[in-house]
């Protein structure tokens, strides 16, 4: 159906358009008329047509200005303008508004079909291509919450590997680096800082989530939703920067308010708000946790961890990410980079307090006694109550910026290689272990399965770190194994063929021929005779 709107102030022409347009389409089109300017703009604000065949000159308001006010609340309409008039500045002013055509009277009943025939097409393909975008609209409905919700979690249950946050921040637009998390606590209603019947609230918050989801959007239209978990939603919102200063947590917490009612509001359900701060987007479990503390130690309807007294501060300058850095360089094994983080955050010591020394020597043997504390929970280290003796003493020795350095990376690069050690053995372990069951097993039937289950770690884990270890998969290893074997026998046994493939762990012949001929190059029998 196509909506067709006549404005002309001759009756006739109008009536010949009708009949023309009725005779050609019939009822694919729905026709009103008006014959002045003032009229087909009213007409237009209700009928909302799909095209529009205007006349130029009309009483009052002519009609390209009939056209601008029309295009103003009808932005898709086509206009086919008609005039008695051949004048350039009308035809230059119809283009410049965007008219499909201009047409001088008196018009052909053909070049109308045609000209309608035209926009119809233009029409529909508008039309297919809206109806193309709510699909897809339809279907990012579906698909984004459950992108939101693996983004979120996987941050939070911090199980990820940086290519997977980088996948995630493109499917998401996310550009930013640092946000806050936030999180939506549900119940009956509120006791203290406890909500009642938790799970009877999460049942149904988990039936209007759609409800919960857009009201959210209201306020905070960037949020990244999670799903309900319990009685929770997680919640992350990107920051262009690293801090709010007071207005801005202000104006926050009372958006955060008015959200809070209501949701209440609309789903029946009472609700808390917490909210962390801002952190790097690697950070996100330390804000999440923020949120939630902040909940526990307040009774407000919504709580700012900034509000609070618990939160750790430091001055402005202080090198919080190198600190942070390079204990995750310790605690992954990466010596290079525990050692550049080390002088990084030396340098800012000396840069700062050269003259405390005493200071200096405090912050050393802090640094380095959390670096160790890492290595003793990795295994890397065995705790001796006296192991420590002679760090202060020694320490306070060291009176000089470079001794005091060099003492200090060459602890943070010992708890480093400690935990690299740890590392090694525990592969080298699982894997010498591996090799032995394997050389004494290799003439049965033995997996994968069977292996990882005698080292008591999962298949997937222990193929990798044999992977890493020999160079070989299981399979390859294993053959490698019963081939060396093979050759041993042929060479210096008369045990048959069939004998042979028993010996070593194969039950078919032709497979132990195959994979022997791919191994060496020849069959058993041609490996043999050339012995012989």
């Amino acid at each position: 159906m196509y909506r067709i709107m006549l404005a002309d102030d001759e009756g006739i022409v109008i009536d010949s358009l009708r009949f023309i347009i009725e005779k050609e389409f019939g009822q694919n089109c729905l026709i009103k008329a008006a014959k002045t300017g003032r009229s087909v703009i009213e007409l237009a604000e209700n009928f909302r047509p799909d095209i529009a065949i205007m006349d130029i000159q009309m009483p009052g308001i002519n009609g390209i200005e009939a056209m601008r006010e029309i295009k103003k609340t009808n932005h898709n309409t086509l206009f086919i303008v008609i005039s008695a008039y051949d004048k350039f500045d009308y035809a230059k002013e119809a283009i410049n508004l965007g008219v499909l055509e201009y047409l001088n009277k008196p018009i052909e009943r053909s070049k109308i079909i045609q000209v309608l025939k035209k926009a119809m097409v233009l029409i529909e393909e508008e039309r297919e291509k809206r109806s193309n975008e709510l699909i897809i609209k339809e279907k990012m409905e579906t698909v984004v919450p459950i992108i939101e919700n693996g983004f979120l979690y996987t941050m939070l249950f911090q199980e990820y590997f940086e290519e997977d946050i980088i996948n995630y921040k493109q499917l998401l637009g996310i550009e930013l680096e640092y946000g806050f998390m936030a999180v939506l606590v549900c119940g009956e209603r509120q006791e203290g800082n406890h909500m009642t019947n938790a799970v009877g609230a999460s049942v149904r918050i988990q039936n209007s989530y759609r409800d919960v989801r857009e009201t959210v959007r209201e306020y905070f239209p960037d949020i990244i939703m999670g799903s309900v978990m319990a009685n929770k939603i997680a919640m992350y919102l990107p920051e262009s920067k690293e801090k709010l200063d007071y207005n801005e947590r202000i104006e926050m917490i009372e958006k955060s308010r008015e959200l809070v009612r209501k949701l209440k509001k609309r789903t029946n359900v009472a609700f808390r708000l917490g909210i962390g701060s801002i952190r790097h987007i690697h950070e996100a479990m330390t804000s999440y946790n923020e949120a939630l503390t902040s909940l526990i130690d307040t009774t407000n309807t919504v709580a700012h961890v900034d509000d609070l007294p618990f939160k750790c501060t430091y001055a402005d300058n202080y090198p919080v990410d190198i600190e942070k850095r390079m204990f995750e360089r310790v605690e992954k094994g990466d010596l290079n980079g525990t050692i550049a983080a080390a002088n990084s955050f030396f340098n800012w010591m000396e840069e700062n307090f050269s003259t405390h020394i005493t200071d200096i020597q405090l912050k050393v043997l802090e640094l380095v006694l959390w670096a160790e504390r890492l290595a003793y929970l990795s295994g890397g280290m065995t705790y001796h109550f006296l192991s420590r003796e002679e760090y202060l003493p020694t320490l306070l020795k060291l009176e000089s910026l470079e001794e005091l350095r060099t003492w200090f990376v060459d602890k943070l690069s010992d708890a480093c290689r400690k935990i690299v050690v740890k590392i090694e053995e525990q592969s080298i372990g699982v894997v010498s272990q591996a090799k032995r069951y394997i050389d004494t097993h290799y003439t049965k039937d033995i997996s994968l399965d069977d292996v990882s289950r005698e080292v008591d770690i999962s298949p997937y884990y222990f193929s990798k770190i044999f992977k890493d270890e020999t160079g070989e998969n299981f399979i390859e290893y294993v053959t490698n194994i019963r081939i060396e074997k093979a050759k041993e026998l042929l060479e210096d046994s008369d045990y048959s063929m069939k004998e042979i493939c028993c010996m070593i762990g194969y039950s078919d012949p032709n497979y132990f021929s195959r994979a022997f001929k791919k191994n060496v190059g020849v069959t058993p029998t041609e490996f043999k005779e050339g012995r012989i």
